[in-house]
């Protein structure tokens, strides 16, 4: 299955198949003096010796932390210093290895790299299939999550499905998520069919080519819209806004991206005013044994401060993304206290078991 996500200045190939990593031989550029895997250190130890038996070219390997925990300035600046220690030009091409962390990771090096090389995503989650299409790429900063980056599109997407038959549920729960949120922002038959998922064994068993490709299409035709975030592109932050505070003071990694933006759904729908859709969509978490307690451990200002950095906001006003119904999102503005209220009341809902 192949799909074409268009840029400002040129189109690229998204390939979603069984060994479909053998395709990186077709994109590769004719030019590249030299090729780099910027490989998370788990996958590559569950996946390197695939890697190897599928590919043909020569390559080098860089070995990143795994997870968030590559996403840091220190980890940028070590990438940095290999390359030039190596002698990587501006024709050597870089190949991300892992899921969403990594996948960004690699993307801001290439990106800034002798101001900006090549570079080619091979995402190994569920939730790359968000993060690896539409060209952001970034870091986190102590004080907001991916508050450094560029936009920077890959010269392709090719993702393998060999690689979700190991994914630990955290991991499949944390795209799910994703996945949903394409639903919500779309297609209300989709979604509904996707909230009536009561337990993980239903989630695993989903048609997950078919489900991915369907989530990679909503997110195209936004990012083909408005490349740059300049208004609907930020729709794909569904979630997010409240999520980034939960993931942020965790600690990054403690809590799977997928898992903080969860509960910024619940925060979103009721400040969407669609508390029922709140309540649904808390259920399933808990039905899929999504990690809900980590917001009960955090007092409101601390969510507040990182809510308060979010990209979407002016000098003046909070901006969340909201759905007057399922697949009609848009941007409202918001007050703290109105975040206060989402918050205690799913604060209340856990404490209490009112759903």
């Amino acid at each position: 299955m192949e799909l074409t996500i268009q840029s400002k200045d040129r189109s690229y190939p998204v390939i979603l198949k069984m060994q479909a990593i053998r395709q990186l031989e077709k994109v590769l550029p004719d030019n590249a003096d030299r090729i780099i895997v910027f490989a998370d250190q788990h996958v590559w130890n569950l996946h390197g010796n695939y890697f190897q038996q599928q590919v043909s070219f020569n390559f080098d390997k860089y070995l990143l932390k795994s997870g968030e925990a590559t996403k840091t300035l220190a980890e940028y600046d070590r990438a940095l210093a290999y390359l030039l220690e190596n002698k990587a030009s501006r024709k050597t091409v870089l190949i991300a290895f892992g899921g969403g962390a990594a996948g960004d990771f690699t993307g801001f090096v290439a990106a800034t790299y002798m101001r900006g090389i090549s570079f080619i995503q091979l995402p190994t989650t569920i939730l790359a299939h968000d993060s690896a299409v539409g060209g952001k790429t970034g870091v986190n900063h102590a004080l907001g999550k991916n508050m450094v980056g560029a936009f920077h599109q890959p010269l392709a997407v090719i993702f393998d499905t060999h690689f979700l038959q190991t994914l630990p549920d955290s991991e499949i729960r944390s795209g799910y998520t994703e996945l949903i949120k394409h639903a919500f922002l779309s297609d209300a038959v989709w979604a509904q069919e996707l909230l009536q998922l009561k337990s993980m064994d239903q989630v695993k068993a989903l048609e997950w080519q078919e489900q991915l490709a369907k989530g990679i299409a909503v997110k195209a035709a936004i990012v083909e819209k408005d490349e740059f975030e300049t208004y609907e592109r930020k729709f794909l932050n569904l979630g997010h806004t409240y999520g980034h505070g939960i993931e942020a003071l965790a600690g990054y990694g403690r809590l799977k991206h997928g898992e903080a933006v969860a509960l910024g759904l619940v925060i979103t729908f009721l400040l969407s005013e669609q508390p029922d859709l709140a309540k649904t969509w808390l259920r399933q978490m808990i039905a899929l044994g999504y990690p809900t307690s980590e917001v009960l451990s955090f007092p409101f200002e601390s969510i507040m401060e990182f809510i308060r950095k979010d990209k979407k906001n002016t000098a003046t006003e909070l901006q969340f993304v909201v759905v007057s119904e399922i697949s009609k999102p848009t941007l409202a503005t918001v007050t703290e206290e109105q975040v206060h209220y989402a918050h205690t009341q799913l604060c209340a809902w856990l404490k209490e078991d009112q759903l």
